[in-house]
């Protein structure tokens, strides 16, 4: 279909060289379709641009929402444990994988110099991906700190995000050319105990409260 290699040579330029790099003559031509297809279907490079965004947000959805679980949230500290374990999991797993790094560049550029396109991708799963864990990690400790629990999440899912964000580096210490499946049961392990280890320190600090 040509609006999906459209989308999905987009992705990558967009990821590789940026909004103003990119040029939708070479991605037309790497889509086999006239540029004519970009201005039918997406009115010109920006809609471009957000329909890119509009993609890598619904392929989250796909990949993050068995994880992320429904909409009731588990009643116990333990339940909740165990579900945060399993969105990060997932979540290692995926910036593990080679199939994510396209549109993990352009998340990256978002990030650094965010647009409308980033609304658009923190808008669907990820956002509601971050928003759960800060529910979740309330549950887990007993705390009720809304600060604590954000200031957690970031500890929590940075942990996972540099696997992807750092990636020559993480290649280099692991001396590795790439995260095979070894690589990334031994990450996914760590994060979990790192993440026993906050949780369990949330609590204790719960504790010593007067």
């Amino acid at each position: 279909m040509v609006q999906q290699r459209l989308l999905d040579i987009a992705i990558r330029e967009f990821g590789l060289k940026g909004i103003e790099g990119a040029s939708t003559r070479a991605i037309a031509a790497a889509a086999e379709t006239a540029m004519s297809s970009i201005t039918y279907h997406y009115g010109g490079k920006e809609g471009l641009y957000l329909a890119a965004a509009d993609h890598i947000a619904r392929q989250m959805g796909e990949q993050m929402a068995p994880a992320v679980g429904a909409a009731e949230l588990p009643d116990t500290p333990e339940g909740a444990r165990m579900v945060i374990h399993r969105i990060l999991d997932v979540f290692a797993a995926k910036m593990a994988g080679d199939d994510t790094a396209n549109w993990s560049l352009f998340i990256v550029r978002e990030q650094m110099n965010p647009t409308e396109a980033f609304e658009r991708i923190y808008g669907g799963l990820m956002g509601q991906m971050m928003e759960r864990l800060v529910e979740l990690v309330c549950i887990a400790t007993g705390r009720r700190d809304a600060n604590t629990a954000r200031v957690t999440t970031i500890t929590l899912i940075g942990q996972v995000i540099v696997i992807r964000a750092s990636r020559a580096s993480c290649l280099k210490l692991l001396q590795r050319d790439t995260i095979d499946a070894d690589a990334t049961a031994a990450l996914q392990a760590r994060i979990s105990s790192n993440t026993d280890a906050i949780l369990d320190r949330l609590i204790a600090e719960r504790q010593d409260l007067p």
